[in-house]
């Protein structure tokens, strides 16, 4: 009886044990303050031909989670590779365009646009043409803040 009572005691223990760790590895994001968020406004994806294997994403994301941040990388189930993307004009007026290294900052208050013609996601890789209203899940990961996914609808006609 003793020893059955020892032994409930140390699995209890453990227990307990295992509930306090659990609950102090996780770890809080900024965006679980209240209302605090990084906002997607006017998301929308495109490719140029309805044969193309690559697409566009456009949208402004700002960052109101209390604290600094970058977007280092973009991911989606919708093709083989996601990238920072942005075009630049080279001094002889020819637009290229070419992966952002290191990320996009985004201080806290503040926004950044990815527009046609400049920053952009660039979808390569397509198995399949985008289809009018279809929605894609993409997944933004951010340096501090960590993995958020959104939905961005495919608009052709933009």
């Amino acid at each position: 009886m003793k020893n059955q009572k020892a032994t409930m005691g140390i699995v209890v223990l453990f227990a307990l044990v295992a509930v306090v760790m659990t609950a102090v590895s996780v770890k809080m994001s900024p965006l679980d303050k209240g209302d605090a968020a990084f906002a997607v406004e006017e998301p929308y994806l495109r490719s140029s031909l309805p044969t193309s294997t690559s697409a566009a994403a456009f949208l402004v994301l700002r960052n109101m989670t209390g604290e600094d941040d970058r977007l280092i990388a973009v991911r989606s189930t919708l093709s083989g590779q996601v990238s920072l993307h942005r075009h630049t004009e080279d001094a002889n007026g020819v637009m290229r365009m070419s992966e952002i290294e290191g990320g996009v900052a985004l201080p806290d208050g503040d926004s950044h646009a990815f527009v046609r013609g400049g920053d952009h996601l660039m979808f390569t890789g397509l198995d399949a043409p985008l289809e009018q209203g279809q929605m894609v899940p993409v997944t933004l990961v951010f340096e501090a803040a960590g993995e958020i996914q959104i939905m961005v609808p495919v608009d052709l006609t933009r």
